[in-house]
């Protein structure tokens, strides 16, 4: 009996000691393969959370003149510091922009003068639906004719259209390049502008000359204003100029639709209407960025706002990253509500 329970025992214990091995083994290997996929599945979850949260990099669009590359400025610092954007700028003119939108090489343009873009507005954003109306501004710009109002002092007939139909008022405004005729002083020829056209269909002896860009018709005038010389030059408000120079503003026939009905066949013989300026985007913008989106259709200012910020580049002499700058901190409570 003695030799039988110690041979039981012995038994007993290798038969403990083998269930313990094969439990050990049995556990390690589901939690090694456990810990595997966890880790992979750990780490593949980060990588999609990595892509999906990515942001597309912006493309806006400046165009040729103080105020659109302010907006750019200001919507720029905004989209990057609040939004986490990266943002590129290209230098598009105003004609131009529309395709480039409508292609997705750019996203948003953020300064449109409507009464120009009638067909583009009809073709790109009315047909193809492939750029967006992003909303207005908010400013309300007006192009037309100016000039120093010192000539009315001895000219009183140019506060009007007609006193422009005169050999007189042509022999006053002409230079070595117009001959016997007026000179008109255009901007770039990118810009939307009718003047050759209603020159000829209100019988004015006038020329347009044009001086290539917004600085080469501020640099004409500031030379003609110092020495109280003749100038008639196409500009718009709002814009600076208003504050540094007395200006005047030439009365052209009262803007009509139907006046602007026949402005494909060279018909304009009117004045240029009020425009309520406007934003345009990329029509996949709210897709793919839709935070962006929401800020910069939110995107409303004064035109107080707009001219207070021209008036610091143009008068003051800051950059366009610097006015831009001390107009979000100092309107906090305006910007605030762009953002989603």
């Amino acid at each position: 009996m003695k030799i039988n329970w110690k041979l039981g025992s012995w038994l007993l214990l290798l038969l403990a000691a083998l269930l313990l091995v094969a439990c050990g083994s049995g556990g390690d290997e589901p939690a090694a393969d456990g810990d595997t996929s966890a880790d992979t599945a750990t780490e593949d979850t980060s990588e999609d959370t990595a892509v999906s949260t990515e942001k597309m990099t912006l493309i806006l669009i400046e165009n040729s003149w103080s105020a659109s590359e302010l907006n750019v400025a200001v919507a720029k610092n905004l989209l990057e510091n609040e939004l986490g954007y990266t943002v590129e700028v290209i230098s598009l003119d105003e004609n131009a922009q529309w395709p480039a939108l409508a292609a997705g090489d750019a996203h948003a343009s953020l300064e449109v003068w409507p009464s120009g873009h009638a067909a583009n507005v009809a073709e790109y954003i009315d047909g193809a639906g492939s750029v967006e109306n992003g909303g207005l501004l908010g400013p309300v710009g007006r192009i037309g004719w100016y000039m120093p109002s010192y000539l009315l002092e001895s000219n009183p007939e140019l506060a009007t259209w007609e006193g422009f139909t005169s050999p007189d008022a042509a022999a006053l405004f002409a230079t070595a390049e117009t001959g016997d005729a007026g000179q008109f002083l255009g901007g770039d020829p990118s810009f939307v502008q009718y003047d050759g056209d209603i020159i000829a269909n209100l019988g004015m002896p006038f020329e347009v000359v044009f001086a290539g860009s917004e600085e080469a018709i501020l640099a004409q005038l500031d030379t003609a204003y110092s020495r109280e010389e003749p100038v008639l030059f196409y500009f718009w408000t709002p814009h600076s100029i208003h504050a540094k120079y007395d200006l005047t503003r030439v009365e052209l026939p009262a803007y009509s639709d139907d006046c602007y009905a026949k402005a494909d066949s060279g018909g304009v013989d009117c004045d240029y209407p009020g425009d309520d300026l406007f934003k345009i985007f990329w029509s996949g913008l709210a897709e793919a960025a839709p935070d962006a989106h929401t800020l910069l259709a939110n995107m409303n200012y004064s035109t107080e706002d707009q001219i207070s910020m021209i008036a610091a580049v143009e008068i003051d002499g800051q950059s366009v990253e610097d006015a831009a700058q001390a107009w979000i901190d100092a309107n906090e409570d305006v910007w605030r509500t762009w953002l989603p």
